[in-house]
């Protein structure tokens, strides 16, 4: 075995770690901090955006913002705000909540999945502003999103409150038609416009943005005024790009993917991680890191099926395509103007028939010698399991901690690895 696989040793990385410890605790003070209490009225109701990502807290953080309402005498009401996601239906978008814990029992209160949409407006463009028809019907709306660098965007607006305001209250005709937009205009340029006339004309009374740190834990959370969520959604991401989490090494020949799914990031695994944030299968000049091939080992449960990201890599095993539901991630990439990352890459029934092909597909080096780079997603890679050729640059590495010595990989008797990169005890 020896001869035929690299060995591998496992690192723990020291990233920043700014931490919310209250995250209930802080949504109230930010809300208080921005006065908006004083803006609403005894009985008038306040729509409360719930989006499709895994973000650490969004249960906490939403019933947390429907309490403090409710205490400002307001009636609030949660509106999923996912634009294209969980198949673009009601059932879908209700499932996704279901499984972050955001219900109407948990929350206290009801929590609305209807696709409707209204035009409130167009843009100098000429583009539609679609807006959730159950969002406008409340008095208020406030927008909670998580602010971090986009898998594919570029600019000062990337995933965040201004996007929310037209991917996600726009649900999918909006996003259909913007993600058209962004075909023939940048994203910054369509995000700024549309984000503007839904802020003049949606009701907007606050945002919410969420911060994660390295860790996956919430590192910080931040009320805005409408007048001010446009600047400050620029800030919160420059501190997003800043709390990140990386890779260990900066090149890799093989980095081995224990699962991906859409709560994990947007196309199933980050590309402010792991590279190729606007190609598939290679890096630009001056981005980092640098992977010759990806390989992926599963979807998680919580992404329903939804394998958008599955084109960014070169291999997988065939129980990712089993898991695939087809119709939901066609939906999603087709929706993106975006249908090359559904593609399907060459597949195999076991781990060792995986990485017999794709040990020899990264040039003229030798198996036991490639640079193996194995995590279980984007969102974990505090610790990672290394390829023995990076052995010697680990040992340089303050800001590393080798935690095990050079192991063989270890196969089943069907030839499959652990179920995910952890060592277990």
């Amino acid at each position: 075995m020896s001869a035929r696989y690299p060995r591998i040793f496992r690192v723990r990385q020291t990233f920043e770690r700014p931490l919310v410890a209250d995250a209930a605790g802080t949504v109230q003070a930010e809300l208080t901090r921005i006065g908006v209490a004083r803006r609403v009225h005894p009985g008038q109701t306040v729509a409360i955006t719930a989006g499709s990502r895994g973000i650490t807290n969004i249960a906490v953080i939403l019933k947390a913002t429907v309490d403090f309402f409710r205490a400002a005498g307001a009636q609030p009401f949660i509106v999923a705000a996912m634009g294209r996601h969980g198949g673009g239906t009601p059932e879908g978008q209700r499932a996704i909540l279901t499984n972050y814990g955001v219900t109407q029992e948990f929350c206290g209160c009801p929590v609305r999945t209807s696709m409707e949409t209204v035009v409130l407006d167009r843009t100098a463009e000429g583009i539609p502003v679609h807006f959730g028809r159950d969002a406008l019907g409340a008095d208020h709306v406030v927008v909670v999103g998580r602010v971090k660098p986009h898998t594919e965007l570029f600019g000062d607006h990337q995933s965040g409150l201004m996007k929310m305001l037209l991917i996600g209250l726009g649900k999918h005709e909006g996003a259909k038609i913007y993600h058209r937009a962004f075909v023939d205009y940048s994203f910054d340029q369509i995000v700024r416009s549309v984000g503007r006339r839904v802020i003049e004309k949606g009701r907007i009374l606050a945002g919410l943005g969420i911060v994660e740190n390295a860790y996956d834990e919430t590192g910080l959370i931040r009320a805005v005024l409408p007048q001010e969520l446009e600047a400050q959604d620029k800030e919160l991401l420059a501190l997003a790009g800043k709390w990140l989490p990386r890779l260990p090494f900066n090149h890799a020949d093989l980095l081995l993917v224990d699962e991906i799914g859409k709560e994990i990031s947007g196309c199933g695994m980050d590309t402010n991680v792991i590279g190729r944030k606007r190609y598939e299968h290679w890096t630009e000049e001056h981005e980092f890191p640098k992977v010759k091939k990806i390989a992926i080992r599963s979807l998680t449960e919580q992404t329903h099926g939804n394998a958008t990201g599955l084109g960014k890599s070169e291999f997988c095993l065939t129980r990712v395509v089993e898991a695939m539901d087809k119709r939901v991630t066609y939906i999603n990439v087709a929706t993106a103007c975006y249908p090359q990352v559904a593609m399907i890459p060459p597949h195999y029934d076991t781990d060792r028939e995986l990485l017999d092909v794709a040990l020899a597909t990264v040039g003229l080096v030798e198996p036991p010698q490639v640079k193996l780079l194995w995590i279980r997603n984007t969102l974990r890679v505090e610790e990672v399991e290394c390829g023995e050729a990076f052995l010697s640059l680990a040992r340089e590495r303050s800001d590393l901690e080798i935690l095990t010595e050079p192991r063989e990989l270890e196969f089943d008797a069907q030839g499959m690895l652990p179920g995910t990169s952890r060592v277990e005890g």
